[in-house]
């Protein structure tokens, strides 16, 4: 069910929501959070709220969606109530805003938040300067935001780090789960050597790639190589893990399947296909904690050197 309401205010809004539950229960009340999607309206905005009523399967929410249009028009408010087979396991609020108040979205969104219930803001596209600062992030208790959307990724990952605040966090970091798990486990396998070296190789605008080296700069302790890939492939290309023994390597040739490769042991086909935002959006909403690894890792970037050479995925 959808139900459009041009024209309007915050209070009437609320008075919609009010009235579809009392008329058939079309919204109940069981919602854990509140994910406001922050984000300039147009094409883009549905892909989303898309990804909103799909994470909210598994974290029940009112999702309140901030879609700002023109600045030089007349201050105006156009609602729209999504309920039922439209908003997943959610109620999506759409608010498109114009004028004025596109400057001033918290205004409207702080009427509709849930009675004590943490709140969740994410920036899918183009996020603010310093999240933390911004009048809709600092209702948040989570702050997500996406290099890997930005004109310039790796430019917007070092002012991530600059302007880093308890509760931030970023999908382009969310994407590396599986990476890290996998390297982690080879890691608990025999022969326990220390690591000596490393080189990560990938898409010279991946933010995910530069994440991943200073991941393992800041927890191994030890110097770290950023490569570009062995061909011009999207995303992380490769992991190498040097050893006394040999190296320790994890491929991912074609986006999809990885292939682990270590001294005296088979090589090993591992699921490591490309992450989508759903997915992603699902694991952050699972935390409202500060993430203290990514923290360290944003800090770990500094210590990534950047590099030429192609690395050596032959295992010894």
């Amino acid at each position: 069910m959808i139900i459009d309401m041009p024209t309007t205010n915050t209070a009437k809004v609320n008075a919609k929501i009010v009235e579809l539950r009392q008329q058939g229960g079309a919204v109940a009340l069981g919602r854990v959070l509140t994910l406001v999607i922050v984000t300039d309206d147009g094409e883009k905005t549905e892909e989303a709220i898309e990804a909103a009523n799909e994470a909210s399967r598994e974290h029940p929410c009112r999702v309140i969606v901030v879609a700002r249009g023109a600045r030089e028009a007349a201050p105006r408010l156009d609602a729209q109530i999504r309920v039922g087979g439209d908003a997943g396991a959610s109620e999506v609020i759409v608010l498109r805003i114009y004028g004025e108040l596109v400057e001033h979205g918290e205004t409207c969104v702080i009427p509709l938040l849930l009675p004590d219930a943490p709140v969740v803001a994410w920036w899918p596209f183009e996020s603010p300067e310093k999240p933390a600062e911004d009048p809709i992030g600092q209702l948040a208790h989570r702050r997500i935001t996406d290099a890997a959307t930005d004109k310039d990724p790796v430019r917007a990952l070092e002012h991530r780090r600059s302007t880093y605040s308890d509760g931030d966090t970023d999908l382009a970091w969310t994407r590396l789960t599986q990476w890290r798990a996998y390297l982690a486990a080879a890691l608990d396998l025999p022969p326990y050597e220390e690591i000596t070296g490393a080189t990560v190789a990938g898409a010279t605008d991946s933010p995910s790639t530069d994440l991943l080296a200073g991941w393992l700069a800041a927890y191994l302790k030890i110097p770290v190589r950023r490569v570009p890939p062995e061909k011009n492939a999207p995303g992380i290309n490769s992991v190498v893990l040097e050893r006394n023994s040999g190296p320790v390597s994890l491929t991912r040739p074609d986006g999809k399947v990885g292939i682990l490769r270590q001294p005296g042991q088979p090589d090993r086909r591992v699921a490591l296909a490309r992450r989508n935002v759903k997915d992603c959006l699902v694991e952050e909403l699972r935390r409202l904690d500060p993430d203290e690894i990514y923290e360290a890792t944003l800090e770990g970037l500094a210590q990534v050197n950047a590099g030429q050479e192609e690395p050596n995925l032959s295992p010894a």
